[in-house]
Formats: C-alpha cells, sequence, structure tokens
C-alpha cells in the first residue's frame, strides 16, 4: 500500500432544502468524522472537506411549495445544517457551499475548457415541457410509476422505493410535478459527456485497479460498466444553477449532478487559495469519497470522468467506501413523510449527550446491508454499554483513586500477574482498532475500542480494589495504578468515536497532548500524576424521554396518513369518457408459479391462469407478499396492458394493487372465488 504524504477526505454535499437526519450522520459523516480524528491523532497531514449543494432541482420544489425564493431556501438550510454539523462534533476544515462566486467561477471553468477542447457532444431531444407551467421539465419535475417496482412516485430520475436510476422515458404515466398535467415532449438542446469514451479506462482503473473497495461500490460500479454507459447530459434547462457559459445556452443552468462534486474542489481553493492544487493535483495525496450508496455512480463513474476530461493532474479517489441506508423504526427514512430523526432537533432534546447517537449510529452502521434505527436500542446500548460499562469503569477508578490516594495517581508498589496480563492485552486491540479504520470497518473498529472499557471494568471487578484496600493498601495502589494506565488508553482510543466523552476523561485524568501511539506503550499517566474530581460520563436514559420520541414518530405518521389522503385528492386523475375505461380490459386470474426475480429485492416472476391463457407476470410485490403465499391466489390484472421486458422476461399484464396511506401495498381481490378470466367493470 502506498504511503501518502497527505490525506484528502470529502463527505457527501448534503442538500440545503432540509435539516441532516440519522440516515446522513450514519451513512457518511459519522464514518468520515472518525476516519479523520484518527488520522489526526496518528500525526497525519488531513484537510476535511464539505458543503451545501444549493443547486438543483429539489431546491426549486422546495420554494415553491413555501412560496420564496431558492436563495431563500438554501440561506436557511445551510445554516441550519452547518450548525448542527458544528454542534455534533463533525469536524470539518471548511464547510462551505456551491451558491459561493469561487464555486460558480470553478464549475463554469471546468465547462468552458471541456467545451473549448470539444470534450462535450450537442445532442437535441424530445424533452418534457409542462404547456400549463410553460416550463421544461427537469427529471425531478416528472413523476410517474415506476417500471420496475410499480411505485407510483417515483422521480423522472429516481426511484426512491426501490433505488433504481430512471429516465423520465421510463416511467409508467408520467406527471408534470408542477401542474399535474401530463408533459408534452418537445425539442431542446443539451451538452453531453460522452461516457463512452472512458468506459475502458473506467475498467482498467477500478474493476482491474481497485477491486479492494467495498462490494457494494464495486459491484455497483461494474454492472454500470457491463451494461455499457451512455452519454450524461451536463446542462438543463432550469432558472437556478449555475449558468451555461456559452452563447446560445440562455435558460440553462449546469446539471447538479455536473456542478456538485466540483463543489469539493473550489471549497478547497476557498479554504486555500494559495495552496489547494497540493490536495488536488499531486499523487502524494489520498483522496477518499465518503457517500451514500445512491450517490456512488456519480463519484465513481461521473466526476471521475470529468476530471480525467479535464486532465490537468487532477488525482481520482483512493477509496470511495459508500454505505448503505439506516431504516428508522421499521420504516424507510422519509424527509416529505417527516419520518426522520433531525439532528438540531436532537441536539435540543438531548443536550450534551452527542457520543451517544454517535455511539449508537456507529455501533448499528449499514456497511454492509441496510441496517435499522429504534429508540428502545438507542436506550438499550446508552444505558447497558456506555452507562453501566464505560462510564462506571472510569468512575470507580476516578473515585476510588481519590478515596484512597487524594486523587494522585498510586506507586504501582505491589503489582500481580492479572496486572500485566490485562495491560499486555491493550497493544492487540489498538492493532484490531488501527486495521478496521483503515479498511473503513467502523462498526467493527468500534467493538474493539469499547472492549477496551470492557477489558477495564472486568479488571477492576475481579481484582476488587474497595475490598482489598481494607487490608492492603500496597496492593490496592498497584489495582488503582493498572486501572488509571487503562483509563488513560481509553482517553485516546475513544477520541476518534466519542470526543466530548474522551475529552471529558481527558480532562478528568488532567492529561495533555495525547497521541496514538501511546496507546498500549506501557505508562501514559505517572505515578504521583494528580487527576480531578470525577464527572459523570454518560446518563441513564429513561423510558418517558424515549417515550417522547416514539410519540413524534406516531405524530408524524398520523399527520402523513392524513397529508396521503388530502394529496391522493388534490392528484385526482383528469377525467375519462367511459369508451376510455372500455378499453380496459381487467379480468379476474389465478397464480399458478411464483418465484423471485433473481438479483432482485422487490420483483416477483408470477406464472398466471387468466381463464384465456396461461402467461407470465413480473411484478413488484417481493416486499409485500412471499412466492409462498402468492401459489393459489386469485387476483385482479389489467389483460391487455401491452407486454413489455423486464429483467430479460417479459411481463404480460399488470395487478390491481391499492397503496394504503403508510405506502405498502396490497393486492386486490374478489370477495369470493371467481372463474379465471371473468372481466371486471
Amino acid at each position: 500500500m502506498k504511503d501518502y504524504k497527505r490525506t484528502l477526505v470529502t463527505c457527501a454535499l448534503p442538500y440545503a432544502n432540509g435539516p441532516v437526519h440519522i440516515g446522513h450522520l450514519a451513512g457518511v459523516y459519522v464514518p468520515a468524522d472518525i476516519y479523520v480524528r484518527y488520522l489526526r491523532m496518528r500525526g497525519k497531514d488531513v484537510l476535511f472537506v464539505c458543503g451545501s449543494d444549493e443547486h438543483g432541482v429539489p431546491i426549486t420544489i422546495k420554494a415553491r411549495k413555501e412560496g420564496c425564493t431558492p436563495q431563500d431556501i438554501v440561506d436557511r438550510y445551510h445554516g441550519i445544517i452547518k450548525k448542527a454539523f458544528s454542534d455534533f462534533g463533525i469536524d470539518f476544515d471548511i464547510y462551505s457551499r456551491t451558491s459561493s462566486d469561487i464555486h460558480s467561477d470553478t464549475a463554469t471553468d471546468f465547462f468552458k475548457k471541456l467545451y473549448d477542447e470539444g470534450k462535450f457532444i450537442t445532442k437535441e431531444s424530445e424533452q418534457y415541457y409542462d404547456t400549463e407551467a410553460k416550463t421544461f421539465l427537469a427529471d425531478r419535475y416528472i413523476v410517474g410509476t415506476c417500471p420496475k417496482c410499480g411505485n407510483e412516485g417515483a422521480y423522472g430520475d429516481q426511484c426512491e422505493k426501490c433505488g433504481c436510476t430512471l429516465s423520465p422515458e421510463e416511467l409508467i404515466n408520467p406527471k408534470s410535478k408542477l401542474s399535474g398535467a401530463e408533459p408534452i415532449k418537445k425539442a431542446t438542446t443539451h451538452w453531453y459527456l460522452p461516457l463512452q469514451d472512458y468506459e475502458l479506462w473506467l475498467r482498467e482503473w477500478i474493476l482491474e485497479g481497485h477491486k479492494e473497495w467495498k462490494t457494494n461500490v464495486y459491484g455497483q460500479v461494474k454492472s454500470w460498466l457491463d451494461g455499457g454507459l451512455q452519454p450524461r447530459a451536463v446542462t438543463r434547462d432550469l432558472d437556478w444553477g449555475v449558468p451555461v457559459p456559452i452563447e446560445g445556452a440562455e435558460g440553462k443552468v449546469l446539471y447538479v449532478w455536473f456542478d456538485a462534486p466540483i463543489g469539493y474542489i473550489s471549497n478547497t481553493k476557498e479554504l486555500l487559495p494559495n495552496d489547494w492544487e497540493k490536495w488536488w493535483k499531486s499523487e502524494d495525496t489520498k483522496l477518499v469519497h465518503f457517500i451514500g450508496k445512491d450517490n456512488i455512480v456519480f463519484h465513481c463513474i461521473v466526476f471521475p470522468s470529468i476530471l480525467k476530461a479535464y486532465g490537468d493532474g487532477f488525482i481520482l479517489p483512493e477509496n470511495v467506501p459508500a454505505n448503505e441506508f439506516l431504516n428508522l423504526e421499521g420504516d424507510k427514512i422519509s424527509t416529505s413523510r417527516n419520518w426522520a430523526v433531525w439532528l438540531h432537533e436532537y441536539l435540543k432534546d438531548f443536550p450534551q449527550m452527542q457520543d451517544v447517537l454517535r455511539y449508537v449510529l456507529t455501533a448499528n452502521a449499514p456497511e454492509t446491508k441496510d441496517n435499522d434505527f429504534t429508540w428502545k436500542d438507542f436506550q438499550t446500548r446508552n444505558n447497558s454499554e456506555l452507562v453501566a460499562i464505560y462510564g462506571n469503569f472510569v468512575n470507580r477508578a476516578v473515585v476510588l483513586t481519590h478515596k484512597n490516594f487524594e486523587g494522585k495517581v498510586p506507586v504501582n508498589l505491589k503489582p500481580e500477574a492479572i496486572d500485566a496480563e490485562t495491560l499486555n492485552q491493550i497493544p492487540a486491540i489498538r492493532a484490531a482498532i488501527e486495521d478496521n479504520i483503515e479498511h473503513y470497518k467502523f462498526r467493527e473498529a468500534l467493538k474493539e475500542a469499547i472492549s477496551l472499557a470492557r477489558l477495564g471494568n472486568k479488571y477492576i471487578s475481579d481484582t476488587e480494589p474497595w475490598r482489598v484496600s481494607k487490608t492492603d493498601m500496597d496492593r490496592t495502589a498497584s489495582i488503582l495504578y493498572t486501572s488509571l494506565q487503562i483509563c488513560a488508553n481509553l482517553a485516546i482510543a475513544m477520541e476518534p468515536f466519542l470526543p466530548f466523552s474522551a475529552k471529558k476523561l481527558t480532562e478528568m485524568l488532567c492529561l495533555e497532548n495525547l497521541s496514538w501511539d501511546q496507546i498500549g506503550s506501557g505508562e501514559i499517566i505517572p505515578a504521583g500524576h494528580q487527576i480531578a474530581a470525577a464527572q459523570l460520563m454518560f446518563s441513564k436514559i429513561e423510558d418517558a424521554q424515549i417515550d417522547v420520541q416514539l410519540a413524534k414518530l406516531a405524530a408524524s405518521k398520523a399527520a402523513n396518513a392524513e397529508d396521503v389522503t388530502a394529496v391522493t385528492l388534490d392528484t385526482a386523475k383528469a377525467e375519462c369518457i367511459f369508451e376510455d375505461f372500455e378499453k380496459m380490459d381487467i379480468r379476474t386470474a389465478t397464480v399458478l408459479e411464483a418465484e423471485r426475480v433473481p438479483k432482485t429485492d422487490k420483483l416477483l416472476h408470477l406464472k398466471i391462469d387468466t381463464g384465456l391463457d396461461k402467461r407470465e407476470i413480473v411484478s413488484g410485490i417481493a416486499e409485500y407478499y412471499s412466492p409462498e403465499e402468492m401459489v393459489g391466489k386469485q387476483i385482479c390484472i389489467l389483460a391487455n396492458l401491452k407486454p413489455r421486458k423486464i429483467k430479460g422476461i417479459e411481463s404480460k399484464g399488470m395487478i390491481l394493487m391499492a397503496r394504503q396511506p403508510d405506502g405498502k401495498m396490497r393486492i386486490v381481490a374478489p370477495d369470493e372465488r371467481l372463474v379465471n378470466g371473468a372481466t371486471i367493470g
């Protein structure tokens, strides 16, 4: 492995259209902060860069909803996000924004250079246009039914239910999010980066050169490359963003996924105007992107291709350790449904308890699969691990030192084998923490770090200094000397993970300038050293506090159920005449066979009897029904829907489903069994 002189760490730029929630923290910002703090403790030269992503359609949608300007939205949420990160201990060197002048200049320079060098292709295409709103529709302004999973609220660029990437043309029954009208196609010209020109280079760089990347990252990139890359638009018809800097491009801006990653560079230039190039153009710099899994393609394919096209010595990421998603109480976190734990609200509800959330999110990090946050687990981990193990050990060691030795570290007068055996375990724990952090396995690293507290707790329980002090003060001195060495090791080992409590412990021990290399190195806190009085490291969380949070979520769910009903009424489909309805051939059918579609989570492959024929249907119902439940079930289908291929299977028809206010789907079936092929109408 190459020994780099410096490390540049970036975090995905959060959209400034809402606050930060625990899903963002677990997926991106907490692991990145752990990594940076660890490197700094090892004396490494590190730069930690982030900022608000203030362009793109989500911003304009929020502004339209609230009846204000996009600038009003980004100014408000940039401030909220920046303060929440700071209060939570996410220690960026710079947290800037993409609405800054320096970012606009940098993004403009990238576009102009690639444009002047002929790196783009120009395409006139038919794009969706809202005749009522009189505007072209960006992908996020188009909603419809996902062809992959049947979600009726999919966007024109992505289905947030199944996570697949889409284009507006793939949506079934697309509608304008602005007016609700059915959009028309209208000619418009845009500039595209021909990603296919970089496909062979990407294959060599990633598939051959970075097989050590996390499985989810490597696999997603390989899937895209195996499917063949296509030109990617770098401009959009929109009135909010960085204007396209060429003649004939009035009313167009840089596509947010062209301009946003350039924000890493512009933010570095803002912080270090005279020294930024060594962080972006030196082979001695290691670049690491921390992102969520929904950003993998942009950071591993699109942005590297932009840098490759630009040239001029820009480095590429050495690693992109993307995490999976964190759910909340068994349900997907959703900002639109207010189903989230917002960071700024948490900090108000649990003051001075930043480390508890950092601990729980890291211990339950979605590193290899989606994980679930529950308030009961939050309470249990705090009370049974942080309070009962870590805090309990430190409190006993410090309190007993004050009680028996006036707060001075005692001399190691009467050591026994158990003392050395305990301390000799620390170097191995340190090595395990290092190995896991350096391989981006922060959950395992924390498990090793907390094992040091478990080691101390077991040691002090086994040696019982409160009992020994009644008859043997020399032995008591050795026990507390050893215990305080473990405390000092803990203060160092825990700093990357739990910086607030580590600082509290350091202050209790009256230690300064601790470094990572001191872990397991022997005596850290010398005999005769005066320590301060004990402080409470962690407080027990009571049931009443958890009940308040659960009540909040219940209120959100209830309010969302009402909102869903209201939205359904507001977005009722346009009137149709009876002759239109007569065109639909809706019939009963029975499922004969059912199986999951390989390599998908949502799709079932069904063989059904319609009474007229036996056919196959692919349906996105696997999260609601198992194959075993479906066999023998009578269903209703739209029998004359034009066939389409899904995952290589020709699907003939669509199952009638009803979506409940909580988002769950249920099959619409007759009350009693009917003959297959009975018509419904």
